[in-house]
């Protein structure tokens, strides 16, 4: 807790885990995480109430396996977000409300919320969580928004949100960046675009991944996997000394930039405390050793933390 002052839960508030049948809640893990964040005084922000990929396979359909009608899938939608919102209402700061709902090329994701529901599934879900909690703020988080088409399709969705008279407070640009990607020009130019459009900014998800990944590999599509291959996973006794050269050279490029918009930013999270506790140890590829966090695996920090510092005492 040294090291950090805000805290968002990985998994325990997805709807897959919080609600997993249709009648029955667990709170229990995400009663915790927020007892914990109250204890030391740490911001929470509520992560996420609208995403395909988490969602309990109920919501979607009947008990006969039949797809439920858009009006079914709105009133679970609705009572789900009021249920966890209200449950949290005063204690988190933020939601991010709806989770990657739109493609590398712009387009909106078919998902089960798409399909049964129509586009307008992200407004109602912006202003069913607002109805619930009206002084939370409310976030649109999504990864690879370094790509132009993506970039350009989530300001139009805010713009069209705004036009509808929906609260949305910031978006959040995952990160999930590697060692050789993304363009730092074109992450500007998303950050530079999401300013403009009326928006805070956030780096909700942010690690690089030092290792290679098999070439169809992209973005941070959940969906995808790959078999294991030792020529994945070259840093098992740790990264050469080029490789933590690279390390070292991205994240102090990142903190530049966010310093220089540092009052468009509200918040920069790390995916995981330490490199022990990454999902990139098992995603894409499983079985592998990463280094994609700022606290090593005996949860010390690494020495580039300092230079972080640095930039911001300047």
């Amino acid at each position: 807790c040294d090291n950090f002052n805000a805290i968002v839960a990985e998994n325990c508030m997805k709807g897959e885990v919080i609600h997993p049948e249709e009648n029955q809640y667990d709170w229990r893990d995400a009663d915790r995480t927020v007892k914990f964040a109250e204890d030391h005084h740490m911001v929470v922000t509520g992560h996420c109430l609208v995403w395909h990929s988490q969602a309990p396979k109920w919501m979607f359909t009947y008990a006969n396996g039949d797809s439920v009608s858009r009006e079914v899938l709105i009133d679970r939608m609705y009572h789900h977000i009021t249920d966890v919102v209200s449950r949290y209402k005063g204690k988190i700061k933020g939601w991010d409300v709806v989770n990657e709902a739109i493609l590398d090329d712009g387009s909106l994701r078919k998902t089960p919320y798409n399909k049964i529901i129509g586009p307008d599934y992200i407004e109602l879900a912006f202003k069913f969580a607002h109805a619930a909690d009206p002084d939370a703020e409310l976030y649109y988080n999504d990864y690879s928004m370094a790509n132009p088409a993506k970039r350009d399709a989530v300001v139009k969705l805010i713009k069209d949100l705004k036009a509808k008279g929906c609260r949305i407070d910031a978006v959040g640009m995952q990160s999930h960046n590697g060692y050789n990607y993304p363009d730092m020009k074109e992450y500007e130019k998303t950050i530079q675009a999401l300013i403009n459009a009326g928006v805070k900014v956030q780096f909700t998800e942010l690690d690089i991944n030092m290792l290679p990944n098999p070439q169809s590999f992209s973005g941070a599509e959940v969906n995808q996997h790959f078999n294991y291959q030792q020529k994945y996973n070259p840093y098992v006794k740790g990264l050469t000394k080029d490789a933590q050269k690279t390390f070292n050279d991205n994240y102090l490029a990142l903190f530049r930039l966010y310093r220089k918009y540092a009052d468009h930013i509200e918040r920069v999270t790390l995916w995981g405390v330490s490199d022990a506790d990454s999902w990139l140890n098992n995603w894409p590829v499983p079985g592998r050793t990463n280094y994609p966090l700022l606290l090593d695996r005996n949860y010390k920090v690494k020495p580039i933390v300092k230079d972080i510092i640095k930039l911001f005492e300047k």
